[in-house]
């Protein structure tokens, strides 16, 4: 009967990790597909950008050469039909290129462009009145307006061109990093699946309903060749609670996973690290931030520890020979493991963004369970669902330490 249920239950078993193992590959595909679409809209957006680009320096190059064509007018040398020719074919040049920004431009930009184009046509304006002075021979009233109104209107069109570069590039910035966070979110969101996925692979039923099948078929054999052997216990309990137990903590962990994609302010976050504390059965959790470029480790979040205590401890830095310091370093997990008699075994996890780690999550594990997969595996999840949080918040609220 024990071989029958061995045997049925490795055929169900089979089947949930096909279909957990294509849960994964889905996440994954999805995930992908999502980071391709936003990478082509950020090349799409950088593309316009250069365009935008080009078409201000066209429209600031006819302007320069407008104004000094102008001052050619008074100038001795070429002859005021040389420059006439010249100042034309800038203005057309300008408009062209006023024109092409325009079609490009975002809202935030369109403001300046058409003050550009007002001030443009009012040089031209300003240029036509100094071809009448210069019609009638009065240089000098030419060489005033020159050197005064045009002058002063080319630099104005000039200031305002430059004005509206400026506004798109702050629309692209912001773009790109909206952008960015997306795709935080996506790879994060694909890792803390496919984590889940690896926890409910784990073969926990299996591998105890192995074991069952060999201890009947030892207590069996000896009742052909001796006696009967003392009854012995029921398996039962031995084989349900470590799947209940599995079973608890990925349910802990499912609904604190969601409720980390729910955060929104500091003490809010801290209480959620309380109630992971309690889920990796951890003495203590903080943590530790640092940047992207390697600056020194701070703790700005803990659990478990007094305010006397968390005063005491002094920036990490990156090269430091501990395991924060390693995980910080090459954004892998990092074990601590307990030693009888002296410090508890501890779990570091990398906080890993879209640009890179910005810091760790270590936690102090009771009863030496810093070995189990799990433990590390709901860490590893923890840690990244706080990678989507902190690098999304502002600096100056997590610059206090805050315990829970």
């Amino acid at each position: 009967m024990a071989r029958l249920w061995y045997s049925i239950d490795a055929l169900v078993s089979r089947a949930l990790r096909l279909m957990f193992g294509a849960m994964a590959l889905i996440a994954i595909g999805v995930a992908a597909l999502l980071l391709i679409r936003t990478e082509q809209t950020i090349a799409q957006l950088a593309a316009t950008m250069r365009v935008f680009d080009l078409h201000a320096r066209e429209a600031s190059d006819s302007l320069e050469e407008a104004r000094v064509g102008q001052h050619g007018y008074v100038a001795a040398g070429q002859g005021q039909a040389f420059w006439i020719g010249k100042v034309t074919a800038s203005s057309e040049a300008l408009g062209a290129a006023l024109e092409a920004l325009s079609s490009v431009a975002t809202a935030s930009s369109r403001t300046a462009i058409e003050e550009a184009r007002a001030s443009a046509n009012e040089f031209g304006n300003i240029d036509q009145r100094v071809r009448e002075y210069l019609t009638s021979d009065q240089s000098l009233m030419a060489a005033d307006v020159i050197f005064t109104e045009g002058s002063e209107m080319a630099a104005t069109a000039a200031r305002q061109v430059e004005t509206a570069r400026l506004a798109e590039h702050q629309v692209f910035d912001r773009d790109v990093a909206e952008l960015r966070k997306q795709q935080a979110v996506i790879l994060g969101s694909a890792a803390a699946v496919v984590a889940l996925v690896v926890l409910l692979l784990i073969p926990v039923r299996r591998a105890e309903a192995a074991q069952l099948v060999e201890e009947s078929s030892v207590s069996i054999a000896p009742a052909r060749l001796v006696a009967p052997p003392p009854p012995a216990p029921a398996p039962a309990p031995v084989v349900a609670a470590p799947a209940t137990t599995v079973n608890s903590l990925m349910r802990s962990a499912a609904m604190l996973a969601t409720d980390f994609g729910r955060v929104t302010d500091l003490d809010e976050l801290t209480r959620l690290l309380g109630r992971a504390a309690d889920v990796l059965d951890a003495s203590g959790l903080m943590v530790w931030m640092g940047s992207v470029s390697g600056g020194d480790l701070r703790p700005v979040l803990a659990h478990g520890y007094s305010s006397q205590v968390l005063a005491r401890i002094p920036p990490v830095p990156r090269a430091a020979d501990n395991a924060a310091a390693k995980a910080y370093r090459s954004g892998t997990l990092q074990i601590v493991l307990a030693r009888p008699g002296a410090a508890i075994g501890a779990v570091v996890a990398p906080i890993l963004s879209a640009d890179g780690c910005i810091g760790a999550l270590s936690a102090e594990i009771r009863g030496g369970s810093e070995t189990s997969e799990v433990v590390q595996s709901i860490a590893a999840i923890f840690a990244s669902h706080l990678a989507g949080v902190l690098a999304s918040a502002p600096a100056g609220e997590i610059s206090e330490t805050r315990t829970a």
